[in-house]
């Protein structure tokens, strides 16, 4: 397809994908968390399930769209790729490739059949879910290895971006059940759903060791940079995520694993979401503060507001989670205020996201960082925040 385009305009899409990082991904799984979580509201409005599959066919073309780009990026621009591989701030996006394959892949079977059908959906997911994971497990072992051998990364380094490879199993765990179901009875049921509970157990343990050093940056190094602040969102990721992993584990395990443990992934779901979505209230609390600081501040748009939405959105599903395991109004509510919170956010970034593109301004090389910065603070060497 490319080939076929005048020598101008090949030139020109080139050009265009040099500075074009594995950060862009965010944009997919932001758009796919909107249609997924919101086709589970409680609140049934006319027309809601259309939408949701409307945007979730945004978030389809939108991942066949980069993944081209990206293999553009690979092609044509190695230099690049390689110093987004070791730039320890740029090579823990590569989570994100995993994330927009299993957020649409999921976003197939809740949303999506109702377009497709349930024969592609399945068959949509499967590959995507296969893919997804196979890469989520691969950056969550790669990216701390080059960031301790090659990268040399140091505490006062720490961001939240460095939570990014070690979330995507989870998604992987909260989305593979999904499939369950149609995989033949016994033990290929048992063995997915086993296998998904192993990398909520890999992610959490992993989010476990990284989130300390994350919160010491914080409370010790000062505010995170203004451009780098909406990443802070990104911890309420693996908290929504989990809470939204043990719901499904409940779900689908009557039935697929023997008694007691059936009931068992019941009381995990109640026990281990509610503190887990209290903690990630009160880090919403605390990362909104610093984004209304940052904001005041001056900061300015950067691909950074996708943090926004994603994390966000986990959120939201976890709730409605809780909502179905313990019959609380009060989940109902809080799914449906952090849904209305996630739309206004995607489309503010979405607006901005597309003037950019547009612009050029998104596609452009990195803005040289001021020298007031504090060291811990300097722009990446690859630029992929900006």
């Amino acid at each position: 397809m490319v080939a076929a385009l005048p020598a101008r305009h090949r030139g020109d899409m080139v050009t265009a994908v040099r500075h074009l990082g594995p950060h862009w991904y965010a944009s997919v799984m932001g758009t796919a968390i909107v249609a997924t979580a919101g086709v589970a509201l409680p609140v049934h409005l006319p027309g809601l399930r259309t939408i949701c599959a409307g945007v979730w066919l945004l978030s389809l073309a939108l991942l066949l769209v980069l993944l081209c780009a990206r293999a553009l990026h690979w092609h044509h621009h190695a230099d690049q790729a390689r110093a987004h591989l070791l730039d320890p701030g740029a090579a823990p996006f590569y989570g994100c490739l995993a994330m927009a394959l299993l957020a649409v892949g999921g976003g197939a079977l809740t949303v999506g059949r109702y377009w497709i059908g349930t024969t592609a959906a399945v068959a949509l997911d499967t590959v995507l879910f296969t893919a997804g994971t196979a890469v989520g497990l691969a950056a969550a072992v790669a990216v701390p290895y080059l960031m301790a051998v090659r990268q040399h990364a140091e505490p006062r380094q720490a961001t939240p971006v460095w939570l990014l490879p070690l979330v995507a199993p989870m998604v992987s765990a909260a989305l593979g059940p999904l499939l369950v179901p149609y995989l033949p009875a016994g033990q290929p049921r048992e063995t997915l759903l086993l296998a998904c509970f192993a990398m909520f157990g890999l992610s959490l343990l992993a989010t476990l060791v990284m989130l300390p050093l994350v919160f010491a940056r914080i409370v010790t190094g000062g505010p995170l940079p203004l451009a780098l602040t909406p990443a802070l969102f990104l911890v309420l990721g693996p908290l929504g995520q989990s809470t939204t992993a043990v719901g499904k584990f409940a779900d689908v395990a009557p039935g697929v694993v023997p008694a007691p443990y059936s009931q068992g992934f019941g009381v995990l779901a109640v026990l281990y979401g509610v503190p887990v979505m209290g903690f990630a209230l009160l880090w919403l609390g605390l990362a909104t503060a610093h984004v209304v600081r940052a904001r005041r501040h001056g900061m300015r748009f950067s691909m950074t507001w996708w943090a926004f939405t994603f994390p966000v959105g986990t959120c939201v599903t976890g709730a409605e989670s809780l909502a179905r395991h313990t019959g609380l109004v009060v989940y109902d509510w809080l799914a449906t205020g952090l849904y209305v919170a996630l739309v206004a956010a995607w489309a503010t970034a979405a607006v901005h996201t597309a003037r950019g593109v547009v612009s050029g301004a998104l596609l452009a090389g990195p803005r040289p960082v001021p020298v007031v910065l504090r060291p811990a603070t300097a722009r990446t060497t690859s630029g992929a925040v900006r």
